[in-house]
């Protein structure tokens, strides 16, 4: 039987390198589980991620568009953004919606609870499912620069199969839809 409460990692000390409003990297020395010491460096997340696949009452869904720095390519991805780890993830997501679509919905669920990273990073993601959309202004952030597309949500399903769309978060949210939806 396996315990899955063991933890075989021993932390000797840890020491954050770097912050910045949104992460901290921090080096910490360990014992590996064979007893090698070593580095472990981890980043740590000071907000949620958070996403969310708006379905509007045609069964359409809408993705954003945009060129990610760190990728140094262009993106498609289910609506996301961050949420402080101690607000409500709920609160968070139409907060996002909000900003990146200008869509509201009245009816939220929970589909996805994931790691984007688990070997370099604790950070957690949710996605949500958006229905029963009301339409409104968006407000995007001075570092977007956004573009919305409305497609079928058999579309969006095909773009992450075919790697048109390789955000994890986006990816694994399209395909946990798909299923709760039934779409093929």
């Amino acid at each position: 039987m396996i315990d899955e409460t063991h933890n075989p990692w021993t932390t000797l000390s840890t020491k954050a390198i770097y912050q910045n409003p949104w992460i901290t990297v921090r080096e910490d020395q360990v014992l590996n589980p064979k007893g090698g010491e070593g580095i472990y460096g981890v980043v740590s997340m000071k907000n949620k991620a958070i996403g969310i696949i708006p379905i509007d009452d045609e069964g359409y869904t809408y993705l954003v568009g945009q060129y990610r720095y760190a990728l140094n390519e262009y993106s498609w991805e289910i609506p996301m953004g961050g949420g402080l780890i101690e607000n409500d993830i709920l609160e968070s997501a139409k907060r996002e919606l909000q900003e990146e679509t200008g869509f509201t919905a009245a009816k939220w669920t929970n589909i996805c609870r994931l790691h984007t990273s688990n070997s370099v990073t604790d950070e957690e993601g949710f996605v949500f499912l958006a229905e029963e959309l009301t339409a409104g202004e968006t407000a995007f952030e001075e570092t977007e620069e956004l573009h919305i597309k409305r497609l079928p949500f058999k579309e969006a399903l095909e773009m992450a199969l075919t790697n048109k769309i390789t955000d994890a978060i986006s990816v694994a949210g399209i395909l946990k839809a798909a299923f709760i939806l039934g779409v093929k």
